[in-house]
């Protein structure tokens, strides 16, 4: 049963089919010492822990009776040698070894966990829970927790005896308990879904009225100028399209359609502001990552996150000159939980309505690691960047479920499924310590 936490939902969306990679030297040297000793700490990594929590480690694996548990700690580094995915480092482990058994790995600051032994998703589940329970206490306590989730899991939740003397009163209560928590956590479930929605729909509320006020702009001066008041007409069009589609959205997932249709309008608008002042329309391109209001990009510009790794992103003049400058230009912000943060460092349920302004051309691969649990990358099926000329691109994308995730599978090698979040890193919303 799935763990109903916001952290929960946000490693369900990061289930995502990685291909078979090729192993590098930091994997394989994890694989040759996985051989012989559960437990394998790259002097490199991040996060390594001490010699003495390598044995804390090992001593539970022994003992707690979760079958066989294989745990990496690696640097961030080890992802250059599985196609730049955290979720292809563990696969590689898990074929390179060739052995049946539950493993967990942390590379950088991500974690992931994956079994072929228990049903598939659960060691996710478990990897979210214990990631979850033990925010602030590092990755030992998490590890530990790990095993001894997948131990009870395995030995079927718990063991107890047979009741005794007042049995069937017993068992009366444990029923009634039951049924007492489930409307408890089906009642917390809507309130929070409630909840995530109100968030994702303000943020695309004030998209709307963005594009509302700058289209406005344009109603007289377009009057004499055919050609820009055609493209002015497609901008409310499109507009009117967004805001059909956001009052019938009760659910995040719903709310892709709005922004998709924001970035059309925005283009039209861009196209009729070129009619008027004599220059061509621009080329239809994804806009600008920094902040999707801004309209079209220009071009693509290697874009360093504080913390993370370079990746080329498309933004307006002004923002790709500010990046070559070496600053940090300003990105659109959100409100989750009280409080503002870049889009692309919020919860993973406003993956949807941030993939919207992308997906027509062709994924988002350029936003892997950036949002929480890797949201983007893991429910997008980690594309490339794609071939973002004309109005087309290269790629495609995947599918979002009721929860705003990424559906399809994961699976592979007799049901190995991926699951986990972040370390540390500062961003808002579930997967962080």
């Amino acid at each position: 049963m799935r763990r109903l936490l916001l952290l929960a939902s946000a490693t369900a969306a990061a289930l995502v089919l990685v291909p078979a990679a090729q192993a590098g030297p930091i994997i394989d040297r994890a694989v040759a010492a996985l051989n012989s000793n559960p437990v394998y700490v790259d002097p490199a990594a991040e996060l390594a822990v001490s010699p003495a929590d390598q044995d804390r480690l090992r001593r539970k694996i022994d003992s707690a009776g979760a079958g066989p548990v294989y745990v990496a700690i690696l640097p961030t580094a080890a992802e250059q040698e599985a196609g730049g995915s955290p979720d292809g480092v563990l696969q590689a482990i898990h074929d390179a070894l060739g052995r049946k058994g539950t493993y967990a790995a942390v590379i950088g600051r991500h974690f992931r966990a994956g079994s072929d032994v228990l049903s598939p998703g659960v060691a996710g589940r478990l990897a979210t829970e214990a990631l979850a329970a033990h925010r602030g206490e590092g990755v030992t306590a998490t590890l530990v927790d790990l095993v001894d989730r997948v131990a009870a899991e395995r030995n079927g939740g718990g063991s107890g005896g047979q009741p005794s003397g007042g049995g069937g009163a017993v068992i009366g209560l444990l029923i009634a308990g039951a049924v007492a928590f489930l409307v408890f956590r089906a009642v917390r479930k809507r309130r929070r879904s409630q909840a995530e929605l109100a968030e994702v729909k303000a943020a695309a509320h004030e998209d709307l009225i963005a594009l509302a006020d700058d289209v406005q702009k344009l109603e007289q001066p377009v009057e004499a100028n055919a050609q820009a008041k055609q493209e002015y007409t497609q901008a409310l069009d499109s507009y009117d399209k967004a805001s059909g589609s956001y009052d019938r959205a009760t659910q995040p997932r719903q709310l892709e359609a709005v922004t998709s249709a924001l970035e059309e309008g925005r283009w039209h608008m861009s196209a009729a502001q070129a009619f008027l002042a004599g220059r061509d329309p621009p080329e239809r391109r994804p806009p600008c990552f920094f902040d999707p209001r801004h309209g079209p990009s220009t071009r693509d510009v290697d874009w360093t996150p504080p913390g993370g790794m370079s990746r080329k992103v498309p933004a307006c003049e002004a923002d790709a000159q500010a990046v070559e400058r070496g600053a940090q230009p300003a990105s659109r912000e959100v409100v989750t939980g009280g409080r503002k943060v870049p889009y692309w460092n919020a919860p993973p349920y406003f993956g949807p309505w941030a993939g919207g302004y992308f997906m027509p051309f062709g994924g988002t691969g350029f936003l892997s690691g950036l949002f929480v649990g890797e949201l983007l990358g893991g429910a997008f099926g980690g594309l490339g960047y794609g071939s973002w000329g004309g109005s087309g691109a290269a790629g495609g994308f995947g599918n979002w479920d009721e929860a705003g995730g990424g559906g399809g599978g994961g699976d592979f090698g007799g049901g190995m499924s991926f699951g986990g979040g972040d370390f540390g890193g500062g961003g808002g919303g579930g997967g962080d310590f």
